[in-house]
């Protein structure tokens, strides 16, 4: 009888044990998934900044592909600094955009592992 109190036991701290890695795991994953898709949104952000700062074809359907992906993510910062050159305006909104998404995404990594 004791016997089976100690083999339940063991296996019961087995499976806690196998449950905590595989959801470390899944965090893992998960986490990644969110690095990388704040990395690329920030990285459309920059890119269309220097597009715009280059004076890129607006025509071209790389700059077309890069600024209709960038307008949705900058999620409102694209018009919050009004300056009267409109390169700067994308330089200065665009940017800070990109940088929110970097520290947003680095933020939801930090949550996500600490609940690993």
């Amino acid at each position: 009888m004791a016997d089976d109190v100690s083999t339940d036991a063991h296996e019961n701290g087995v499976r806690r044990a196998d449950l905590r890695r595989a959801r470390a795991r899944v965090v893992g994953v998960v986490s990644k998934v969110v690095r990388w898709v704040g990395n690329a949104g920030a990285a459309l952000l920059a890119i269309h900044a220097v597009f715009a700062i280059g004076g890129a074809n607006p025509d071209n359907g790389i700059t077309k592909f890069v600024a209709t992906w960038a307008k949705p993510l900058a999620l409102g910062f694209e018009d919050l600094f009004m300056p009267d050159d409109p390169k700067l305006a994308v330089a200065i909104n665009y940017g800070i955009a990109a940088l929110f998404w970097l520290i947003a995404t680095a933020m939801a990594v930090r949550i996500l592992r600490a609940i690993a």
